[in-house]
């Protein structure tokens, strides 16, 4: 005959699965609640190192640009000097030139003329005078225009001064490029 146990086995196994079950269970979900503080610790210390790193690097940003800035005002300096020195050597280099021109003009003057204003504005001369004929007018042109000096010699205007119905001689206006021969020279041989 069959062995029957009535006893309530199944059930006291079953509650002894489940309670394991819930230790595991316990067990697991400790593990897991450790593993995940461990891992959020992790990530919160990459976190906070890397904010560390930006701040420092910002503040190093900061410094360069402060840098930058100071060396954009020292070319900038810089620029202001070089032409300054520029321009103090193109006033060395012309300073001979002028005295030059005023010969050249003075050679250039026939009789009869006379200055009433001259004014150079960089390599432009412009010449008021007056004459008493028109000849030393034309005279004067010609050797303006034979001058190693000067360049595109041009008259901008004449009038004549009347007394009464008479003439008694001529306004004029005449306008020139002031050139250096050693230049042109040097130009024209390359």
């Amino acid at each position: 005959m069959a062995n029957i146990d009535l006893r309530p086995w199944r059930e006291e196994r079953r509650k002894a699965r489940q309670s394991q079950f819930l230790v595991t269970l316990a067990i697991v979900a400790a593990i897991a609640a450790g593993l995940g503080l461990m891992w959020n610790q992790s990530i919160q210390g990459e976190i906070k190192f890397q904010n560390t790193r930006n701040s420092y690097l910002q503040t190093k940003i900061k410094e360069l640009d402060v840098k930058i800035k100071e060396i954009q005002s020292l070319r900038e300096q810089r620029e202001r000097l070089i032409e300054r020195m520029d321009v103090i050597q193109s006033l060395q280099g012309d300073r001979p030139i002028i005295v030059h021109v005023f010969e050249e003009i003075v050679k250039a003057t026939p009789e009869g003329v006379f200055f009433t204003g001259l004014t150079s504005v960089g390599s432009q001369v412009n010449i008021s005078a007056e004459a008493d004929k028109t000849l030393s007018i034309s005279d004067f042109l010609r050797n303006l225009d034979a001058s190693p000096w000067f360049d595109a010699t041009f008259m901008e205007g004449m009038e004549s001064i009347k007394d009464g119905q008479d003439v008694v001689g001529h306004k004029f206006r005449i306008r020139a490029t002031r050139v250096n021969p050693r230049t042109a020279n040097e130009e024209g041989d390359q």
